[in-house]
């Protein structure tokens, strides 16, 4: 039997490429993964195009495998995801010892263009292809797997928000079939997973076909909630607007959906929410908020935040500070707005550097002291914990509440994939200990 290859991926970015990533590996039959791309005869690069130059770090990655190139002339060299997609064959042009670029909607075409790259030639794929890649993909062979998986139901965006280059990138809003979904989802629970996290750009538009029609995201999380042996249930990245009433009602009824959801509202001044055409106003993001917690008191808000943004002021900086402290997050991701060639915000007049830099402090701050009170709070607590991981110290695991905090557990005595009932002893800055029950 011949050795198997090596494959090094390097994942950039979001919880779909780190699921488009493994997808790439099951493609790529013939290798098995290495941690370091000194031992790859491939290497692929599964690019993020969300942050401020990223196509240059790239480059610069790529840059450093020029001397393990000279070494392994067979070694082949790819780049995948948003970045291959927005460059294509400049990729090629300014890194001549790049063989293999495809875009994300195109990976299940991996292993002929791993075949064309063997034999010498470029091989590039940055189409949007008719055929459906996880079709293509489903009877690829499955390793087992550790207890948390995600599993992508939605791709690509029709919201055009001013500031964002996903429509560019992954295309519009598809979403994938019922049944394709279920299938996929037992199949990790007969794999060992336990929790599974829904992906989409914009996960709560899901609207997959099924045997009777189109199905809502929360008609789609009924059903996973009768998977056995699926215990939790988790989804990323919701839009406001997208909010319906029987997500809501979900979130109150359906016993494996976990209380946390991330909804991004970006900004809290309406004048800059129509800058960004996010097509919410604050009002209406808080109501969303209200009729969450109508449904599950306990749940925790997690959101992202864009600071100077084009024309903000420090009265619109201000009001954003007013919705934080209205909505108290458990989390939240924050950035000063960086500009993305070709998106309309990319245009208009930009707020200095330094008044970004001061607003993202000030921000983070507050965002900062709400996660820390909320913690604290959970002090004395019972909540439950997925093990995941051992921890740096003997009989210590690491684990994830259904809150999504990071729970370590002293002398546990249990195993990776165990679901136990702990209480809350400590809080630290990113985690929470506890003890057995």
């Amino acid at each position: 039997m011949p050795m198997a290859r090596k494959l090094y991926i390097k994942t950039y970015g979001c919880q779909m490429n780190v699921y488009d990533s493994e997808r790439m590996a099951e493609a790529l039959e013939g290798y098995e993964q290495t941690e370091t791309p000194d031992d790859a005869d491939m290497i692929l690069l599964n690019t993020c195009h969300i942050r401020e130059k990223a196509a240059e770090k790239v480059y610069s990655e790529l840059g450093r495998y020029k001397g393990l190139k000279a070494e392994k002339p067979d070694l082949k060299i790819g780049v995948a995801g948003c970045v291959a997609q927005a460059e294509g064959e400049e990729i090629m042009r300014r890194q001549p010892m790049v063989d293999l670029v495809v875009g994300p909607q195109s990976y299940h075409r991996l292993p002929e263009l791993e075949a064309k790259a063997r034999t010498g030639k470029k091989a590039l794929d940055t189409e949007f292809p008719e055929e459906d890649k996880f079709e293509r993909l489903k009877n690829r062979p499955k390793a087992k797997r550790g207890p948390t998986a995600f599993l992508t139901v939605q791709e690509g965006c029709d919201k055009f928000c001013a500031f964002c280059v996903v429509p560019y990138t992954r295309g519009a809003e598809v979403s994938r079939p019922v049944d394709q979904i279920l299938t996929e989802a037992r199949d990790l629970v007969e794999r060992g997973v336990r929790e599974i996290t829904l992906l989409g750009q914009n996960v709560n538009a899901y609207h997959g076909a099924g045997t009777d029609g189109e199905w809502s995201l929360a008609r789609l999380i009924w059903a996973l909630n009768d998977v056995d042996g699926l215990e939790r249930i988790r989804f990323t990245t919701s839009h406001p607007n997208d909010m319906t009433d029987d997500l809501y009602d979900a979130h109150g009824r359906c016993e494996k959906l976990m209380p946390y959801l991330h909804l991004p509202v970006q900004a809290g001044s309406d004048k800059i929410l129509k800058r960004m055409n996010r097509s919410h106003t604050a009002e209406s993001y808080l109501r969303c908020i209200e009729k969450l917690r109508a449904a599950r008191p306990d749940i925790l808000i997690s959101g992202d935040f864009i600071v100077g943004f084009p024309e903000e002021t420090e009265e619109d900086f201000q009001a954003t500070l007013d919705l934080i402290r209205e909505v108290r997050y458990g989390t939240a991701y924050s950035f000063k707005y960086s500009t993305r060639p070709g998106t309309p915000a990319a245009e208009r007049d930009q707020v200095e550097e330094s008044v970004k830099t001061d607003r993202l402090y000030r921000l983070q701050a507050l965002l900062s002291e709400q996660q820390q009170e909320i913690q604290r709070a959970m002090v004395g607590k019972q909540v439950s914990v997925l093990f995941e991981r051992e921890g740096r110290l003997p009989g210590q695991m690491v684990g994830k509440s259904e809150y999504l905090h990071a729970v370590h557990v002293a002398d546990a005595g249990a195993a990776i994939g165990d679901l136990v009932r702990v209480e809350v002893i400590d809080s630290s800055t990113n985690s929470l200990a506890a003890k057995l029950v």
